[in-house]
């Protein structure tokens, strides 16, 4: 029985914040702060590319947190964790051996954030009853939108700022420190706020094989199988290399963009225009369906990419045509990713749906885990000019394999291409 306590208000939109804050630390401050920090493309693309695996294998450990303590331990005990880490990498950038010493903060992070991930959102479904659970998904989703803004735009310009008075190095020790303490003060509140719904053994999942077996016997499971891992294929390497190629000099074939620019233009213009993209896809998907907007979305998360080219090429030296091209890229990035979400949301549906979904997720990430390995070795070899051009025919990929994707039928269950 929910308790009368419980505030929904209090702890949903931070309990969202704090999903996004390990997220963005891992996947994109990670980045943005090596390449300040000297390591070659090759480098911070495969170690950072490694920090995907916690998502990757996900599903497999899920199980642990329905047994053992509630997930409301488990939320805050991240928490705690995640701050920890946080400060601990903060600390390693001060010695002489802060490559592996932060790498490994980073790896526990990513764990810490993937169970953080499962924990908060089999909790939402506890905490909350239906109603409320409808009222609160927006919130929570822009909830997480701001934890974005915070950590790619807000954090990256204070970094920027303090790399020019007090060095790179202390200027993100600084910055990781900060969010570590973020992170710690949330925790703290968590404890307070988050109510105590759940006895201490919950009822078990569905067990690991059955996800498997209920996964395998969908139909149409290898062209599916190969959309969920292929979809993404340009995109994973152009997002691990994309600001690293703006933080470069000329001379290396990048932007020579600031650190606190690259704040600005992730962190407010992309933000924006993804949120933009995404809202309009849901609006006409649930006006007029996912098949009748499939090929646009494709087109819309592929083409644009070619504004990576005519930025390597031509070079602007204003950050107005950069702006610019970001917002484009990142508009038509946020309206095509909804035909992919949907496509998971929809092969999903039916036995041990919930798991299966997640199974879908942990392939998501797989296939953004390893081309984004890749990515800097190739931009290394091709130069960027060549690198993106390749990513641009990448999208041949995608396009062949949406063309054999099956679009699910989300209300008969069926497949509308047949």
């Amino acid at each position: 029985m929910m308790q009368q306590t419980n505030r929904p208000y209090l702890w949903v939109p931070t309990l969202y914040f704090c999903e996004a804050v390990p997220y963005m630390a891992v996947m994109t401050l990670s980045v943005i702060m090596y390449t300040n920090l000297g390591l070659s493309n090759t480098d911070l693309a495969l170690y950072t590319g490694w920090l995907y695996l916690p998502w990757v294998i996900k599903p497999i450990w899920s199980p642990l947190i329905d047994s053992f303590k509630t997930k409301r331990w488990w939320i805050i005990a991240m928490q705690f964790l995640v701050g920890a880490a946080l400060a601990s990498v903060a600390l390693t950038l001060q010695t002489s051996w802060w490559l592996k010493g932060s790498l490994v903060f980073f790896w526990l992070m990513a764990f810490s954030s993937a169970t953080h991930d499962i924990a908060a959102d089999g909790f939402y479904i506890l905490g909350l009853n239906e109603k409320q659970q409808a009222f609160y998904v927006g919130i929570r989703s822009t909830a997480y939108r701001i934890g974005m803004v915070f950590c790619q735009g807000l954090l990256v310009m204070i970094a920027g700022w303090l790399e020019s008075t007090q060095g790179v190095s202390l200027a993100w020790t600084i910055t990781m420190g900060f969010m570590g303490l973020v992170m710690l003060l949330l925790g703290a509140w968590h404890s307070f706020f988050v109510p105590k719904v759940e006895k201490i053994v919950t009822a078990g999942r569905v067990p690991f094989k059955d996800t498997i077996m209920a996964f395998v016997h969908k139909p149409h499971i290898w062209t599916a199988l190969l959309f969920m891992l292929l979809f993404r294929f340009p995109e994973a390497q152009l997002a691990k290399m994309a600001q690293p190629f703006m933080l470069r000099p000329l001379q290396e074939g990048g932007l020579a963009l600031d650190t606190v620019d690259i704040g600005i233009i992730y962190g407010t213009v992309g933000v924006v225009a993804l949120l933009i993209g995404g809202i309009v896809g849901g609006f006409l998907v649930s006006a007029h369906g996912l098949k009748r907007w499939w090929w646009p979305m494709v087109m819309a998360i592929s083409i644009p990419d070619l504004v990576y080219v005519y930025f390597a090429v031509c070079q602007p030296t204003s950050v107005i045509p950069v702006y610019a091209g970001v917002a484009i890229e990142q508009l038509g990035y946020g309206f095509g990713f909804t035909a992919y979400s949907l496509f998971l949301v929809y092969f999903a549906r039916g036995e041990c749906s919930t798991s299966v979904f997640s199974l879908c997720t942990a392939l998501q990430a797989l296939g953004m885990m390893l081309p984004g390995m890749m990515a800097g070795w190739l931009a290394d070899v091709m130069g960027f000019s060549g690198f993106f051009v390749w990513v641009a025919a990448c999208c041949v990929v995608t396009f062949v394999v949406s063309a054999f994707a099956k679009i699910p039928d989300k209300e008969k269950g069926r497949d509308i291409n047949d």
